[in-house]
């Protein structure tokens, strides 16, 4: 494949910092944007990395940055927003879109890759149904666009296990808004060589690609998952949804707004796919049993072992 160039919109953030490293892997030079290049220069150590300070808010900022481009990729994304109107996920989701296309077109930029979400557009959450509605206007750009629609994505760094991680370490009693809604998650890794190979194969252009893993999993589960792999105790206590729907209203007010209300609407719609995209494009979704227990640091077996060992000695 020829090596091209890109220009990365929301590249420095979890997804982002997988994939720039798997696309340069191919040889393509990379443009990241970036609000402040000066928090985000681990990513130009890449020799065709650049990471660049660019308002991708404004039109004419943007179009000059994706002058000469080959393609462009839009991972922007939030899961929270200041506020609770929808307001910070239109302008995040649907806004920024409209002016990526508009920024596209008139720097002569024809091929889109654009990060979605699975179920967009079913529920009632602000974060499902701007993601939907920034897919329609992708779908109605006439550009050469791909989408992509992942389930809630895992990896080093991210925002699943590792927060449940952090969380489990100062609380062993956990009351959990919809503890039984279901997620398929997504390996990171897989998610980057998506982008990878859509890039490289044309047949990919008018396309939607689910993204999921093999197995199904409830929040619950999760949680406890998490705790057995760390080596911790944690009680989960699912919540009705009457007492979670509190929980997320005080949410919204703790640092880090840990759950909002978008987010219990969110969690309303189980994160299961049902067309395989990643078998569409020839990857084999990674289980999660082969990258979680390490990617938290801990070895199942040797901390049986050390508990076996302590037996021991304390039998002796």
């Amino acid at each position: 494949m020829k090596p091209r160039k890109i220009v990365i919109l929301g590249g420095t953030g979890f997804v982002g910092s997988h994939m720039v490293p798997r696309l340069h892997a191919d040889g393509h030079q990379i443009t990241v944007l970036s609000r402040n290049r000066e928090l985000n220069r681990e990513l130009g150590v890449l020799p065709r990395v650049r990471v660049e300070n660019a308002d991708v808010h404004d039109l004419a900022n943007l179009t000059r940055k994706l002058a000469g481009a080959d393609a462009v990729i839009n991972l922007v994304g939030i899961l929270n927003e200041r506020g609770s109107d929808g307001s910070g996920f239109h302008k995040a989701h649907v806004k920024l879109t409209d002016t990526v296309i508009a920024a596209c077109k008139a720097a002569g930029v024809s091929r889109l890759l654009q990060m979605s979400a699975l179920r967009a557009g079913e529920g009632a959450s602000h974060y499902l149904r701007t993601r939907f509605d920034a897919e329609s206007r992708v779908r109605d750009s006439r550009l050469d666009w791909t989408l992509f629609r992942p389930s809630v994505i895992f990896g080093r760094g991210d925002g699943l296990f590792f927060r449940f991680a952090s969380l489990i370490r100062v609380a062993p009693v956990l009351p959990l808004a919809r503890a039984d809604a279901k997620f398929a998650p997504v390996y990171v890794g897989d998610v980057a060589e998506a982008f990878a190979r859509s890039l490289a194969h044309p047949h990919s252009v008018g396309h939607s690609y689910e993204l999921f893993g093999p197995r199904v999993i409830s929040l619950r589960e999760i949680v406890r998952w998490t705790a057995e792999l760390t080596g911790r105790h944690c009680r989960v206590i699912g919540l009705p949804d009457s007492l979670g729907y509190v929980q997320a209203r005080i949410g919204e007010w703790l640092p880090g707004k840990p759950i909002s209300r978008d987010n219990f609407r969110s969690l309303l719609i189980d994160s299961v796919g049902e067309r395989d995209g990643l078998g569409e494009l020839g990857i084999v979704s990674t289980p999660m049993e082969m990258i979680v227990p390490a990617m938290l640091g801990t070895n199942v077996h040797e901390q049986r072992m050390d508990h076996f060992r302590e037996q021991r000695r304390t039998q002796q």
